[in-house]
């Protein structure tokens, strides 16, 4: 039998227009329901949005794209073509990993490529990538299933067939060991353990102490692919709000929606400019700890799911660089000297370290137009614990000057007079212009055996018809979880 709301016209508010506000509103318009979206700022993609200064164009984030069939799939519900509106590149070398010791290590599309790049450059064999590889392809096989893309807080999804065999296997996700161990198991290069390390910082946590569980993402990115849309990532953005828009979806910028409208336990409206307006159904893309302060103030909070602690955060430089460097790619990861005291620092110490790894991404390697002729635009950035009241200005400073000389060690040339054109983002900006509580950019962290269980439902069981949306809900943080986390709201939607 059919929830009502299937049969019934509802009219739908959603709450912020980043990336799965929007995604929420293209489903459920699909569904033949009214929808209008409200956003603070004056343009849509939440974390996603662009940055255009003196010819540069920079995405403030994120700069990774995985799985765009998740994408895809929300133009075919509206029955359009994705390509009318958007288009993907898969690159055949997505990555560069430069090391302190002078190693330098490329990634690539194809995995037997990269396999050998292994085995030449390291102490590993392909044939331990290979077995990685299959490893973690199995784990996302269990997991997608089972919480990535259906809710772990509706009883029936836990008598499906996909859930019984995915906990059946349950062992074999390794929840109960670190992402760190995992990979000892299959290397002895400290290059190579450190290469997949990073995934944990993909999501704001420690590889010494978040599960092997999270080695699903280099699935997505080895095993699936590493994509660029045309015009950089904030063509997502443009493309899903001209999808929004063509199956009628009415967007108010500007519009800082100042509480969420209760009466009996049930969501009525929302409250905008002292005017309180009605609807059906309400949907919050705000981060989850604001959404309870700010707009629901006098509601019970969750202390189970809102205590847990908070991801790591990020020092941004966003440099407009007035020369070429062919020694650096796409995407490019410049990793500290010592892993696990730079993480030590971060999570334990509250501060950044002092010897980082350096992330840089400059999409005007792919999209020419995103820098004037001979410069490139570099989104350079490093790992930084949460905002908890730290001098960051002092932090900024100190940051800067750090990754500027990893910079120049790596690259043998002194980069500094190159930077024409800078704009700096740190965990208070980020708490103030994303929203994101205590500039935690990836919502709680995954440092524990069952963070994924704790995050917060995609709907509430205390208050009817109220929804929620984003990477500080389930199933997570980064694109393909927001992207998600609208699927299965509309999967609980009634």
């Amino acid at each position: 039998m059919k929830h009502s709301s299937q049969n019934k016209k509802l009219q739908c508010a959603v709450i912020g227009a980043g990336i799965a506000g929007i995604a929420s509103a293209i489903r459920l318009a699909a569904r033949g329901h009214t929808v209008h979206v409200y956003e603070s700022h004056s343009e849509p993609g939440g974390k996603m949005r662009e940055l255009k200064r003196n010819g540069y164009r920079f995405d403030l984030g994120p700069t990774v794209l995985t799985l765009p069939e998740h994408i895809d799939e929300l133009f075919h519900l509206c029955h359009k073509d994705p390509r009318d509106y958007i288009n993907y590149t898969k690159l055949a070398q997505p990555f560069r990993y430069f090391y302190e010791d002078g190693t330098i290590i490329n990634s690539y599309a194809d995995s037997s490529r990269f396999a050998q790049e292994i085995e030449s450059k390291t102490e590993d064999s392909a044939k331990s990538l290979h077995a990685f590889l299959k490893n973690v392809e199995e784990k996302y096989r269990i997991t997608k299933d089972v919480f990535i893309e259906n809710s772990l807080h509706v009883v029936k999804n836990y008598f499906r067939r996909e859930a019984l065999t995915g906990f059946i296997k349950l062992r074999k996700i390794e929840p109960f060991i670190s992402l760190n161990s995992a990979h000892k198991k299959y290397f002895k290069d400290s290059r190579v353990i450190q290469l997949f390390n990073k995934c944990a910082n993909y999501i704001g946590s420690n590889p010494f102490v978040a599960p092997a569980t999270l080695n699903v993402i280099h699935h997505l990115e080895v095993n699936l692919g590493v994509y660029m849309p045309t015009h950089g990532m904030f063509d997502i953005v443009h493309a899903l709000v001209a999808l929004a828009k063509d199956s009628g979806v009415t967007f108010h910028f500007n519009s800082k929606v100042d509480e969420i409208v209760l009466d009996n336990q049930f969501a009525r409206g929302i409250k905008l400019n002292n005017r309180e307006l009605p609807y059906d159904r309400i949907i919050s893309n705000m981060d989850i700890d604001l959404t309870y302060s700010k707009l629901l103030p006098r509601v019970q909070k969750p202390r189970r799911s809102l205590n847990q602690p908070k991801s790591s955060s990020c020092i941004v430089f966003y440099w407009g660089m007035s020369k070429k460097f062919p020694q650096l790619n796409i995407h490019n990861i410049l990793f500290s000297s010592n892993e696990q005291a730079e993480n030590d620092s971060i999570f334990n110490k509250k501060t950044i370290y002092s010897d980082p790894t350096v992330y840089i991404g400059i999409t005007s390697k792919h999209v020419e137009n995103d820098a004037p002729s001979g410069c490139e635009n570099w989104f350079t950035m490093v790992s930084a614990p949460n905002n908890e009241g730290q001098d960051w200005n002092e932090i900024e400073r100190i940051a800067r000057a750090n990754v500027i000389a990893k910079l120049n060690r790596i690259l043998d040339q002194n980069i500094e007079p190159f930077i024409e054109l800078e704009y700096v983002s740190n965990p208070v900006k980020i708490e103030r212009y994303f929203l994101s509580a205590k500039g935690a950019v990836f919502g709680n962290s995954s440092n524990g055996r069952f963070a994924a269980f704790l995050r917060h439902p995609n709907f509430s069981s205390r208050i009817k018809n109220l929804f929620f949306v984003g990477g500080s809900v389930h199933p997570g943080a980064g694109l393909p979880m927001a992207l998600n986390s609208a699927k299965i709201m509309e999967k609980v939607f009634k």
